[in-house]
């Protein structure tokens, strides 16, 4: 592999890992932050630190961005001339952030890709760490080897704001997973048990739930609901008792609230004997999932 110039900006723990695992590979890496002094007190031995932005861009054909968010990214990218350049941003943000980059880098003479990353910066340049992208399928190509180097890398195609589609659910997941888990543990507490007690018989059963899920996949991809093996009108009954006690114990947790508000519309509509699944119908969708 010819060891390529690439760039990375952005030297939070993110970007050093990134910096570090192309460095190992042998690719000249130039670096370059926001913060003057941060650049300076987290160098990455190896990297070239740029003084400015525009500097680091000119450097390399290939441009990392791992920065805090959307808007630093656009004022980093912000006036400086990126023809020609392959820019890959894995800064988290929305679907159409993400699609209003990739806009202003075709309009200013760059190819845009975008990824998102699920790996811990330890984990980066190995095989527990994964990042899918979309946008530009010529970066995808030209680029593959490169970009393999973090981590096994998925496509997703030409729309550069499918990567982050999938992000923010897949990450919407994992926050309601962690909040389950708080509250469980919480709960827990009251009546004086352990969490670590309590740990490994919740992973059991999530574990046991897998099937279900799957289940539930293919019910809301068919909007077909009607096999159901765990009710609304069930999950109705259950919700409202696991209300009740988190109340009692003082430890009441909005989210089943709003989980039970989703089912009560359903049942409401006369779906309870259908599938829990559609409950999904009552989100974003306004009437229409009680209409199917």
């Amino acid at each position: 592999m010819t060891s390529e110039a690439i760039t990375v900006l952005g030297l939070g723990n993110l970007g050093r890992a990134l910096a570090e695992a192309f460095l190992r590979e042998g690719h000249p890496v130039t670096v370059w932050n926001r913060s003057a002094a941060k650049a300076s007190e987290l160098k990455v031995p190896g990297a070239v630190v740029a003084g400015t932005a525009a500097e680091a861009i000119a450097a390399s054909g290939l441009v990392i961005v791992a920065v805090l968010d959307h808007a630093a990214a656009q004022r980093v990218l912000s006036g400086v001339d990126v023809r020609g350049r392959a820019l890959v941003n894995l800064t988290s943000g929305t679907p159409d952030e993400a699609r209003e980059l990739a806009g202003w880098a075709e309009a200013n003479g760059a190819d845009y890709l975008h990824g998102a990353v699920y790996a811990v910066p330890q984990t980066i340049g190995t095989d527990a760490s994964s990042i899918i992208y979309s946008g530009s399928p010529a970066v995808s190509e030209r680029w593959q080897k490169q970009l393999a180097l973090l981590g096994k890398v998925t496509f997703l195609g030409a729309d550069a704001g499918r990567a982050s589609g999938y992000d923010v659910a897949i990450l919407v997941g994992m926050y309601g997973l962690i909040g389950g888990f708080l509250h469980a543990a919480a709960l827990a507490r009251t009546n004086g048990i352990k969490t670590t007690e309590l740990t490994p018989m919740l992973l059991s059963w999530l574990t046991d739930l897998h099937p279900a899920l799957s289940t539930f996949a293919a019910e809301i991809d068919g909007a077909s609901y009607g096999n159901a093996e765990s009710s609304l009108a069930m999950n109705q009954t259950g919700l409202a008792m696991l209300i009740r006690a988190a109340a009692a114990q003082g430890v009441p947790f909005a989210a089943l609230d709003s989980l039970k508000a989703l089912v009560d519309q359903q049942v409401d509509a006369g779906r309870g004997q259908e599938s829990l699944a559609r409950a999904v119908e009552s989100l974003g969708v306004g009437s229409q999932g009680l209409a199917g």
